[in-house]
């Protein structure tokens, strides 16, 4: 008897120890804000801004001085300066509090984009000087965290030609694309004269981001008037019709090769490609259907968008292959969004390929 019990009480002992050892190893594997930490993929976020001290200090003259003749910059960025320090420290982080928010949350990778409206609101020499020098500072932080960090290539559309050489040498920077933050002080990149770009991204692989920007001038006031024209509804109209202009105006016909990415689940583009094809003869001249460049030359990113219904859908309509894991830091940063995602009703191949494979493959990472 005295050994049966010393037999129950040693198999009740391991359990406990079994079940704290489970316990720990499980309080291990999880972050403090309830993020698992230990998964069968990296989390690549693919639309993450960042800035230089030397940008936000031209945005404020800019603003200060009353030289902008974008009523819509002026208007989100007197917001934006209105937000507390700790914002602008995550902005202009290319370091330790950088990589400490993304550990916090999770993320193995940042690919970085200079803020918009990057270097657009600028006359053409300011903003290809500026950009030359961004795109440096962001050489360097890539390549003090290798593996943290990629960047994309800053341009100024204003001078395209100077544009497209500034692809070549972001190129031989290291870094893994191009950043455009929409319109160019109410121009688009449909317009022929922009289309060295085009020409350089295609020759060179590198794919374009095309991240919003409040609506162009001609286009603003009646969003701007009930304070619509940021994420509430200006920034997707202005990607929405940009995108639209550059597929009505045959570029993809004529660089077939060309890749743009678009962040906000496609800022709604995916879920009207029934009606683009439908009503497709209106905007004749093209040599295949509107969603067929949809599917064929562009890429759609989660970021400030983590709702099942929306990323599954353009999993499905787009294809698996086509959908990009971001969060938008810093302006948005949610434990909730990583949870989210990673709780996704979708086989462990499609999660992988949402949160690492696509990156790697878009972006040659």
């Amino acid at each position: 008897m005295a050994t049966r019990r010393s037999v129950l009480q040693y198999m009740t002992a391991a359990g406990v120890l079994l079940k704290a050892g489970a316990a720990a190893a499980q309080s291990r594997s999880m972050l403090p804000n309830g993020i698992a930490r230990d998964v069968p993929y990296q989390r690549i976020a693919t639309e993450e801004a960042y800035s230089t001290p030397e940008v936000l200090q031209l945005y404020r003259q800019l603003i200060d001085r009353n030289l902008s003749n974008d009523p819509g910059f002026v208007a989100m960025w007197s917001g934006f300066f209105r937000r507390d320090q700790d914002f602008f420290e995550q902005l202009q982080s290319l370091g330790d509090r950088r990589l400490s928010d993304m550990d916090s949350m999770g993320t193995d990778v940042h690919v970085l984009a200079l803020t918009a409206p990057g270097v657009q609101v600028f006359d053409a020499p300011t903003g290809t000087a500026v950009a030359q020098s961004t795109n440096d500072q962001l050489a360097e932080a890539c390549r003090n965290h290798p593996g943290r960090f990629a960047g994309l290539t800053t341009v100024a559309p204003q001078d395209p030609a100077s544009a497209a050489k500034e692809i070549e040498r972001g190129k031989s920077l290291g870094l893994k694309g191009v950043i455009v933050n929409s319109h160019t002080q109410g121009e688009y990149l449909d317009g022929e004269r922009f289309w060295p770009i085009f020409e350089a991204a295609e020759a060179l692989n590198a794919p374009i981001y095309i991240h919003p920007s409040t609506p162009a001038p001609s286009m603003l006031q009646p969003w701007l008037e009930r304070g619509l024209h940021g994420p509430l509804g200006g920034f997707a109209a202005e990607v929405y019709l940009h995108t639209l202009r550059i597929i009505a105006s045959g570029a993809f016909d004529r660089f077939p090769d060309l890749r743009i990415v678009l962040g906000h689940m496609g800022e709604g583009l995916p879920y009207f490609m029934y009606r683009l094809d439908y009503m497709q003869g209106q905007a004749p001249g093209l040599e295949r259907k509107i969603s067929d460049y949809l599917k064929d030359n562009f890429y759609v990113t989660t970021s400030g968008m983590a709702w099942e219904p929306a990323i599954k859908f353009a999993q499905e309509v787009l294809g698996a292959d086509r959908v990009l894991y971001a969060m938008d830091y810093p302006y948005q940063f949610d434990a909730a969004e990583v949870k989210i995602t990673d709780d996704l009703a979708i086989s462990d191949h499609r999660k992988m390929q949402l949160y690492q494979l696509n990156a790697e493959r878009v972006f040659s990472l």
